[in-house]
Formats: structure tokens, sequence, C-alpha cells
């Protein structure tokens, strides 16, 4: 075993810490602005982004790395505020499908703006143009390195 260099071992603290303090400080903001956890604002943003707003469960726990147990419960939070609903999936009786309501589209709506705010001031406000470009591209790296089914694309980091 090749253990980390010293300079190595400052990037990924350096890394450890930006990730956890940047992932609390959302929390926070959302917690605060919306009542909701990052996570939940991920699921309700996710699905916005897919056509007729709705995913199958399965691909919304993969695309958003939730444990399929932790999605259930998420979503019937979600389901209790109204934001989104549970349907049937007409191509397999086993799945579900996971919908974004009108209701679940204007809160996202609501709150994404002092999410954006809060992402800005978090991240590219302290950055120059060309250090938000390397940060796209060491991310995209990092991220492609990590998704290894059958050398899956991750068209969502493009």
């Amino acid at each position: 075993m090749e253990w980390l260099t010293e300079q190595e071992q400052a990037t990924w603290r350096a890394f450890l810490a930006a990730t956890t303090l940047l992932e609390d400080h959302l929390d926070r903001q959302l917690q605060r602005d919306a009542g909701m956890p990052h996570m939940y604002y991920a699921l309700l943003s996710t699905l916005s982004e897919t056509p007729g707003r709705r995913m199958r469960m399965t691909d919304l726990a993969e695309r958003t790395k939730i444990t399929r147990s932790r999605l259930s419960h998420a979503v019937a939070r979600l389901e209790g505020n109204g934001w989104l609903r549970r349907e049937s999936c007409p191509t397999d009786r086993r799945s579900q499908v996971c919908v974004l309501t009108d209701a679940g589209y204007e809160e996202l709506v609501r709150t994404a703006p002092g999410h954006v705010a809060a992402v800005r001031a978090a991240i590219f406000d302290r950055l120059t143009p060309e250090q938000t470009a390397l940060l796209g591209e060491i991310s995209r790296i990092i991220a492609d390195g990590l998704h290894q089914p059958q050398g899956a694309d991750l068209p969502w980091l493009r």
C-alpha cells in the first residue's frame, strides 16, 4: 500500500473540510428558508429537470445517491407536504414513479433564489473564472471515475 504524500494528505483534508462545511452550510440555509434538508431540495431539483417532472424511484435513488429506504422516507415526507406523489409505473408493475407536483415545483421556484445565492457566496464568489473551470473539470474527473457501471456517462454533469 502506498500512503498519501504530505501534499496529497493536505489536499485530501482540505477537500473533506470544504465538502463537509459546504454541505452543512447549504443544509442550514435550506432548513432556515424552506424547512427542508439539502437532500430534499436535491430530490425536488432533480425531478424538476426530468421530462414530465417524473422519474422511477429506483432511477431517482441512483441519480441522487440515496438508498432506497432513505428515498422512500424522504418521498413520504415530501408527499405529506404535497410536493411529490407516487404513481404506479406503467412499464413495470413492481416499480413506482415519483412525480414533482405543481406545489412542489412552486416551492422549488420559491426556494431556488436563496439556494443559488448560498451556493454563489460559498463557492463562485470566492473563485476566479479560471478556478471555477478547473473545479468543474476536477469534479467531473472524480465523479466519472467513481461512477463505473459499464462505463456509464454522467450526462447531468456536462
